[in-house]
């Protein structure tokens, strides 16, 4: 027994594995002081009259041939043959915290490799790689990873979402069947981020036992979480293929995209702080260890009116606010007058920019900014020279009609002529130009994506990770960030190829705070792009003043999105104001630890960076509406060192104000916002600080410092 059962362990979490003569997951969960391998006996089961007179086990790879009937983490046939298999494990190679388990079905002539790591931060990763060993291709239709969580695991969190508002969290009850997302969109999508946690019952951000996962990849996909008739629950986690999609020829193998998952016996924080560590550790990588700059992008502020002059004026009161980073976003190329045209012909547009890009730039440069540049590569537009010139170049199926959006029709990345071509017009505006920043978009869907009459979605997936791949090894210190339209392309896939993620096309500060705190459950502050946008919002006009919008940009990678010269005098002062705060807190925010909140009142948000030693910290309460009591209930901190004292501050509040005899606001401050307070950290994280009485829609700073 010992010799097949193994244990992977990281300081708050252990993941107990039985390998042989199949690999199943007996074990994951809270660090154990204390373990024996015999100790898994414990949970030899028992077998239940009319079912199999056979112990049926969930598998790593949940073979439906065991007669599990539950959700088969393969499926897939050999001209009809073939189609049931069951994997023996026949080789394990532990190191570390790291396994491999080799396992083979000869009859079905497959061969099945699980790579399984714990790493440190307590993030475990998994993926399988399924090889055909016989001469006849073997049809892929399913390839998941299967993950077992606690019987305790009722509760279901996901998340939903649409265009401009994305990263929506809900939840429900599992008790029995099975909860399933899926997106068949060509991308991670803003309706079904790859993510699924599961916890016991009333799981908060500061209590419960949690499990979340989440899928590596940025094409079609499914999660599911199950509770099986027999009471065992499991998640699930797949890339989704279309019909005919993959077929392995003799020799080949799939790998599945990793699935990286977290426990937490300490509630959606431990589970986040887990992630972010991860993140930080193994996957963010800057071209260079400098601050994250302050953006401006040009998109909410001229659109597609783009005059060289009046540009160059733009960055000169970009740099006057504290800019350090400016975009040009759509409309600088041939054609490009509105979204109907001019897509794919990646050439210069010489009658809005009859001396180029490059003194644009080199003005940009000489103020002391870093230049930036959209792109949508893989798009087309039909009014193009490129489509006139080669319309079979679009990802379709023959014969049928292709949906445009947004006027735009998708290029097959699969075709050798159609990467070339992207690879040699990227290659000249990066190469020809001084060009530090590219924002990425993908504005269409993808509708019947097909190549040479076949499906390739996924490879279409594959063909763009390899076109950023090929540009990022050939301009190393270019940073790239993945926006479609919005948030419909971030997982941590893309993150590896990337550095920033556009997370919405809503700058609105009142949506942006659901959305934000929905992204920030997987990702760290530095990679989500939050930008103060004008005053009336653009998507939805709803009107906030600069105090909300430039307190809600604050705990991301914060940047203007606006024309800085069409503002009145008050508002340059508050985004000045903003990008000075950012500046001032920034180390913290991109490297410490971040708390979400749990608030006794649904209207009221709170969040925290924690400094790694915990001597300094930044907490935001924002008052999304009217609350529900005529008092604010003690804001409970955390994080902090509980035997150290520390000095309250108040960093920024929208003019908050005393009427004295009625009115709105307050006729008295809590005691520590007019006067020195010290407190325990124990005492603050316990018992808290009285908060002032907040208007809907606005927001203050907190600030704490170790004595």
């Amino acid at each position: 027994m010992s010799d097949s059962v193994i244990r992977l362990q990281s300081a708050g979490a252990d993941i107990i594995i039985k390998t042989r003569p199949f690999a199943e997951i007996f074990y994951w969960g809270p660090h154990l002081a204390h373990f024996s391998p015999q100790a898994v006996l414990s949970l030899d089961r028992p077998i239940a009259n009319s079912r199999l007179d056979v112990d049926i086990p969930l598998t790593l790879m949940a073979e439906a041939g065991h007669g599990l009937f539950g959700s088969p983490g393969i499926e897939g046939h050999r001209q009809g043959l073939d189609g049931s298999p069951l994997f023996k494990t026949t080789d394990v190679s532990h190191r570390a915290q790291t396994l491999t388990i080799t396992s083979e079905d000869a009859v079905a002539g497959l061969r099945l490799c699980s790579e399984i790591a714990l790493d440190e931060s307590g993030v475990l990763t998994v993926r399988h790689g399924l090889t055909n060993l016989r001469q006849q291709p073997w049809q892929v239709e399913r390839l998941a990873v299967t993950l077992p969580v606690a019987g305790r695991a009722r509760d279901v969190m996901a998340f939903h979402g649409r265009w401009t508002r994305e990263f929506q969290p809900h939840r429900l009850r599992l008790d029995h069947d099975s909860y399933v997302l899926e997106s068949r969109r060509g991308r991670s999508s803003h309706e079904h981020f790859p993510a699924l946690i599961v916890g016991s019952e009333a799981f908060s951000e500061m209590r419960g036992d949690v499990w979340g996962v989440h899928l590596g990849w940025s094409g079609n996909h499914r999660l599911r979480a199950e509770v099986k008739t027999d009471g065992r629950r499991y998640l699930q986690a797949e890339a989704l293929y279309l019909p005919g999609e993959v077929a392995l020829g003799e020799g080949e193998t799939l790998w599945t995209p990793h699935l990286y998952a977290s426990y937490s016996a300490a509630g959606l924080n431990g589970m986040s702080q887990q992630f972010h560590r991860y993140l930080r550790q193994q996957i963010i990588r800057f071209p260079d260890k400098k601050p994250r700059p302050v953006h401006l992008n040009t998109w909410e502020g001229i659109y597609f009116n783009h005059s060289p002059a009046y540009i160059m004026r733009m960055a000169e009161e970009a740099a006057s606010l504290g800019v350090e980073r400016f975009i040009i976003d759509d409309g600088w190329f041939k054609g490009r007058n509105d979204d109907r045209a001019g897509l794919g012909d990646w050439y210069l547009d010489e009658a809005k920019y009859p001396q180029g890009l490059t003194p644009v730039i080199d003005r940009v440069k000489a103020l002391g900014m870093e230049f930036g540049i959209w792109v949508e590569p893989e798009m087309i537009n039909p009014d193009s020279d490129l489509y006139r010139a080669h319309p079979d170049w679009v990802l379709a199926m023959p014969g049928y009609p292709q949906h445009a959006a947004r006027n735009q029709l998708v290029l097959d990345l699969s075709n050798p002529d159609v990467f070339s071509y992207l690879v040699e017009r990227m290659s000249w505006l990066l190469g020809e130009h001084a060009i530090d920043y590219v924002k990425w978009d993908m504005n269409r869907e993808l509708v019947q994506p097909g190549h040479q009459g076949r499906a390739a979605a996924d490879a279409q997936t594959r063909c763009y990770y390899r076109l950023l791949e090929t540009l990022r090894q050939r301009f190393p210190h270019i940073e790239f960030e993945s926006c479609a339209s919005g948030g419909g392309r971030i997982d941590y896939e893309v993150l590896k190829r990337c550095h920033r993620f556009w997370p919405s096309d809503n700058n609105d500060a009142l949506e942006r705070c659901t959305i934000q705190r929905g992204m920030s459950y997987f990702f760290p502050p530095e990679v989500m792009g939050a930008h103060i946008g004008p005053q009336q919002c653009h998507v939805t006009f709803r009107q906030h003043d600069i105090a909300f919008r430039g307190l809600t940009a604050l705990f991301g990678h914060l940047g203007l999105e606006l024309d800085p010269l069409n503002v009145s005098e008050a508002e340059r002062e508050g985004y000045r104001r903003y990008a000075a705060l950012y500046k001032q807190w920034r180390g913290l925010i991109h490297s410490g630890t971040q708390w979400r909140l749990d608030m006794p009142d649904a209207t009221t948000q709170a969040q925290g960076i924690v400094s790694r030693d915990s001597g300094q910290a930044l907490f935001m309460v924002s008052q999304l509406a009217m609350p529900d009591y005529t008092l604010m209930m003690p804001l409970r901190l955390a994080g902090l060192a509980p035997d150290a004292q520390y000095r309250l501050s108040l960093v920024d509040h929208p003019n908050l104000g005393l009427t004295g005899a009625g009115g709105h606001t307050m006729r008295k401050f809590p005691a520590w916002m007019t006067s020195e307070v010290t407190a325990s950290g124990e005492w603050l994280m316990q018992a808290g600080i009285a908060l002032p009485i907040l208007d809907p829609e606005s927001a203050i700073l907190i600030g704490v410092e170790r004595i």
